[in-house]
């Protein structure tokens, strides 16, 4: 994070940008520490606030699309090629129609607070061959209030963060396993009762 926090001091915005994209097509930066970062920059009068704004929020919905892309060209390409992959993913996308007819478009909005689901559904989402009118409609709105929500973190706990954001970490991912294990129960029932 050390290594997160100079990059972000010293190129600013375009760093924010560069960084958040990267984040959301792979999750091994830590987004919404980076956007809570950036909100105490902000605070300290380093950066402006709409500034900020704009370039997180780009630099999401540039990585998000890209993770659509990598659904839509990457994994369809594979699919659609190579017999191995042709022959296994029949039942596979058909769980995966089935997965967005039974939830709708919501996991695109509400899996940008979740780590690692926002990941997940961009790419599946690409896979299913979504449109991407409908996918842009969910996954473009969560990622701004997404962003709004940690920059105004950043800005309003300033200097606190250092202190409760461990809290506020392990609470989200408490809350994350907390939703995951209730949702794999609730399919596994679902399918027990179905068997």
């Amino acid at each position: 994070m050390t290594r997160v926090a100079d990059l972000i001091t010293r190129y600013g915005y375009a760093a924010i940008f560069c960084l958040l994209m990267l984040g959301i097509v792979g999750p091994l930066i830590p987004d919404e520490t980076i956007l809570v970062f950036a909100g105490i920059l902000v605070r300290e009068h380093r950066l402006e606030y709409a500034s900020v704004l704009m370039a997180a929020y780009a630099g999401s919905v540039c990585g998000i699309t890209t993770s659509y892309l990598v659904g839509r060209k990457g994994l369809l390409y594979l699919f659609d090629r190579i017999p191995y992959f042709r022959k296994h993913s029949a039942e596979y996308m058909e769980r995966v129609q089935m997965w967005f007819a039974r939830y709708g478009r919501w996991p695109l909005f509400f899996g940008y607070f979740v780590m690692g689901v926002r990941h997940f559904t961009a790419v599946v989402a690409g896979a299913s061959r979504m449109r991407i009118r409908y996918f842009a409609v969910y996954a473009y709105t969560g990622g701004l209030i997404w962003v709004f929500f940690f920059v105004s973190l950043g800005y309003f706990l300033g200097d606190q963060w250092e202190r409760i954001g461990h809290d506020v970490n392990r609470g989200i991912a408490v809350i994350a396993l907390a939703l995951a294990a209730g949702v794999g129960f609730w399919i596994w029932r679902k399918q027990r009762r179905y068997r």
